[in-house]
């Protein structure tokens, strides 16, 4: 079986200028986890999530800091850090949208796509065509499809 055998095809996408109120309504309204940021071309260009919106409601974690020989070490690391600090701060989705989207093509190996999803701790991959956006694969579909075998 293959992405667009079990993929969501009716997709519910927000634009890169939406503000956070229209990404959560959104998401509240179609009772998603996470949507498909995608521009004027219908290329996907992020996903904005739940955990998107709560850690932009929350102030960020102040990092672990320890020196060593005079030099700073974050625990986690700056870069979490300073993810975490640009999401507080946006104002629509372009600003707090995860970036570095793992997609997959439609005639992907189901199996693969569930591999990938554990792998990046990830609940939904959106499915391309080429590089058009044409479905979204959550963990749920797999699930599902997993009751129907």
């Amino acid at each position: 079986m293959v992405a667009k055998d079990i993929m969501t095809r009716e997709l519910v996408t927000v634009k890169p200028d939406a503000s956070i109120r229209e990404i959560a309504e959104t998401l509240v309204n179609h009772k998603f986890s996470g949507l498909p940021v995608v521009d004027e071309e219908g290329h996907i260009i992020g996903i904005v999530s739940e955990g998107d919106l709560m850690q932009h409601e929350l102030a960020p974690e102040a990092p672990e800091v320890f020196t060593l020989l005079g030099a700073v070490i974050y625990g986690k690391g700056l870069k979490e850090y300073r993810e975490s600090f640009r999401k507080v701060a946006a104002m629509t989705a372009r600003e707090i949208m995860t970036q570095d989207v793992i997609t997959m093509q439609q005639d992907e190996d189901v199996s693969r796509v569930g591999q990938i999803m554990l792998k990046h701790h990830i609940k939904r991959v959106p499915i391309l065509d080429g590089e058009r956006l044409v479905g979204i694969i959550s963990r749920q579909d797999i699930v599902k499809m997993m009751l129907e075998n």
